[in-house]
């Protein structure tokens, strides 16, 4: 039986068939405390007035500051290739859930 024990720095990562589904998201309403980034992805529908948490993704201040560098990165390496990403202007949508302001 051969040792299936990833070698030095590897990581074995799976990842179940639901997962890799994933989930579509319009909107990343963010929030913090001290000791954690709270990601809320939300899919909001046109003409649809309430919208509900997709997934929510929690991550220490480290590992959020990492994944802000990585999206900048792959965002540049995406834009060599495909051309500027265009911003459109986002529509109000009240983000008053009861805590800290939302920043998406």
């Amino acid at each position: 039986m051969a040792d299936e024990k990833p070698k030095g720095n590897q990581l074995n990562i799976e990842i179940s068939e639901e997962v890799a589904d994933g989930i579509y998201s319009n909107l990343a309403i963010i929030t913090h405390s001290n000791s954690e980034f709270v990601l809320d992805f939300v899919r909001v529908m046109p003409g649809v007035p309430k919208a509900k948490v997709r997934a929510r993704v929690l991550l220490t201040p480290q590992h959020a500051k990492r994944l802000m560098r990585a999206l900048v990165d792959n965002i540049q390496k995406f834009e060599q290739v495909h051309g500027a990403i265009r911003e459109t202007e986002m529509p109000e949508i009240p983000m008053n859930f009861g805590g800290p302001t939302a920043q998406a």
